[in-house]
């Protein structure tokens, strides 16, 4: 199952819990159609799919479609912010 670091974690707390987003808005991560390498969009989300593998740590919840949650099952996703206030998200193989 994806994992998170604790700075994936805290950014997606933080973008998940603006005021006016439910308790359920969590990260949601798709499968991108159509590109020739495996290609991921990643979006704030009210709530999960039918179907989507709901990934809970750290206080952070991410959704993850069908497709999404099997390429991602040993992957670690981790994020930063670059100095202009972006956030930008990256995979890793679990050990």
């Amino acid at each position: 199952m994806l994992t998170l670091t604790e700075n994936a974690s805290a950014i997606v707390n933080e973008i998940t819990s603006q005021p006016g987003l439910a308790d359920t808005a969590g990260l949601r991560i798709t499968t991108e159609d159509n590109t020739p390498e495996p290609a991921f969009a990643v979006s704030a989300a009210m709530q999960g799919e039918p179907g989507d593998q709901i990934v809970e740590q750290g206080g952070a919840t991410v959704y993850l479609d069908p497709s999404a949650a099997e390429m991602l099952d040993d992957k670690i996703l981790d994020a930063a912010v670059d100095q202009s206030g972006k956030v930008e998200f990256a995979l890793a193989l679990q050990g």
